[in-house]
C-alpha cells in the first residue's frame, strides 16, 4: 500500500518537518508541495537539509494542486486551512486531510471567537491518540475516533505538552483541575518563520522572554477542553509561556492541588496506569527529569511527576520536539491510524545528541 501525500504550506517549519518525516515514511509517495509567497521557488532553497526534495518546485497553494491525492496535509495559518478544505470538498476530494493549523480543534464557537475573532469554522476528530477520556485509564476511544475519521484537527504543540503532563492525573482524580498552573520553556521554531524583529538571532540570543502573558494564549481553551474530555469538570489554568534560546522544544512544567483525600504515595501509579504501552508517551523512571535534548527530532513524549507535599500540589514536567510530536509527528501519527497503517510507522522515537 502507497498512499500520495500533498504538503499545503511546505516551505513553512511545520510543513518541512512533516515532509522531512514522510520521506523516511516506507509507504508514502510525496504529491504537491505548496507555498504561498514562496511560489514557484525551490525546496532546497528553503530547506538544503532535505537533500532527497531539493530539486522539487513550490507551487501556489490552491485546491487544484491538492486534488487527486490520497492525503492533504495542511500546515498553514489559521484561517487559510479552513478555506482551503472547504475549497477541497466543494471539489469534491475524498482525500484524508489533516489540518496542523488551529482552525478545527475548538468544540466551542465561542471560545474560538473569544480567542481567534473570527467566524469558527466547525470541529474536526481531534489527533492526539493519547487523550484520555472520563472514566479511561487508556485512549482506547480516542484512537478509535481517529481511526474512522477523514478530516483530523492536530494538536497545538504547547497544548500536547500540558495534555500530556497532567491528563492522567485529571483521569485518576487525583489532582484539581481547578487549581492549575502551567510555565513554559519554547524554541523560537513554534513561531513560524515570518520575519518579526523580536524573533531576531540578536533579540532571542542570551535572552528568556515571555509572551502572551495573562491568559490570552491561544492555547489556553484547548487545553481545558482536553482536561475536560479527560474528566475536569471545572477548569482553571494560568499558561504562561516563555522563549528560550533554542530553535526547538517545549518543557512544560505544570501543577495541580492535590486532591483532597488522595495518598500522596499513590500519585505516581495515575502516570503509569495512563502511559503503559504507549509508543510515544514515557514516564521516565522515579528522579531522572525530562530534557529538551533529548527529544530533538524525536514524536516522543518525555514526562516525570511527583509530588510537593509541603506545598500540598502536584508537579509534572513534559519534555517535546515542538515540530514532530507537537505538529508534524502528531500529523503523521494519525494518519497512520486513520489509514489503517501501524501507529509508530515512520515515525523515529530516538533523539538526537548532544
Amino acid at each position: 500500500m502507497t498512499v500520495s501525500v500533498a504538503i499545503a504550506g511546505a516551505s513553512g517549519y511545520a510543513g518541512a518537518e512533516a515532509l522531512r518525516l514522510l520521506l523516511g515514511h516506507p509507504q508514502v509517495e510525496i504529491g504537491a508541495l505548496t507555498a504561498h509567497s514562496n511560489a514557484g521557488e525551490s525546496a532546497g532553497k528553503h530547506h538544503p537539509h532535505l537533500r532527497a526534495v531539493a530539486d522539487r518546485t513550490f507551487v501556489p497553494t490552491t485546491a487544484e494542486h491538492l486534488l487527486g491525492h490520497d492525503v492533504v496535509l495542511l500546515a498553514l495559518p489559521h484561517g487559510a486551512s479552513s478555506r482551503v478544505a472547504a475549497e477541497l470538498a466543494a471539489a469534491g476530494s475524498e482525500a484524508l486531510v489533516l489540518d496542523c493549523g488551529a482552525d478545527h480543534r475548538l468544540t466551542d464557537p465561542t471560545a474560538w471567537t473569544q480567542f481567534y475573532g473570527t467566524e469558527h469554522a466547525g470541529a474536526w476528530p481531534y489527533g492526539m491518540p493519547e487523550l484520555l477520556r472520563a472514566g479511561e485509564s487508556v485512549a482506547t476511544a480516542q484512537r478509535a475516533q481517529i481511526a474512522a475519521a477523514r478530516r483530523i484537527a492536530v494538536p497545538g504543540c504547547n497544548v500536547t505538552a500540558v495534555t500530556l503532563g497532567m491528563q492522567p492525573g485529571v483521569a485518576a482524580g487525583v489532582v484539581r483541575p481547578s487549581d492549575l498552573v502551567a510555565v513554559l520553556a519554547n524554541g523560537y521554531s513554534g513561531a513560524g518563520k515570518a520575519l518579526k524583529p523580536h524573533l531576531l538571532a540578536a533579540e532571542g540570543l542570551g535572552s528568556a522572554a515571555p509572551y502572551a502573558v495573562g491568559g490570552t494564549h491561544r492555547h489556553i481553551p484547548e487545553i481545558e477542553q482536553n482536561l475536560r474530555t479527560a474528566g475536569a469538570g471545572d477548569v482553571s489554568i494560568s499558561f504562561t509561556p516563555t522563549l528560550v534560546p533554542m530553535a526547538r522544544g517545549i518543557l512544560a512544567t505544570t501543577t495541580a492541588r492535590l486532591a483532597d483525600g488522595t495518598d500522596p504515595a499513590r500519585v505516581r501509579e495515575a502516570w503509569e496506569t495512563s502511559y503503559s504501552g504507549e509508543p510515544f508517551v514515557q514516564l521516565l523512571p522515579e528522579g531522572q527529569w525530562p530534557t529538551t535534548a533529548a527529544t530533538l527530532g524525536a514524536n516522543t513524549a518525555l514526562v516525570q511527576v511527583a509530588v510537593d507535599e509541603r506545598a500540598g500540589r502536584v508537579v509534572t514536567v513534559c519534555a517535546i520536539d515542538n515540530l514532530v510530536k507537537g505538529t508534524a509527528g502528531a500529523a503523521v501519527q494519525s494518519m497512520n491510524l486513520a489509514l489503517g497503517l501501524p501507529e509508530s510507522l515512520g515515525l523515529p522515537t530516538e533523539g538526537v545528541a548532544p
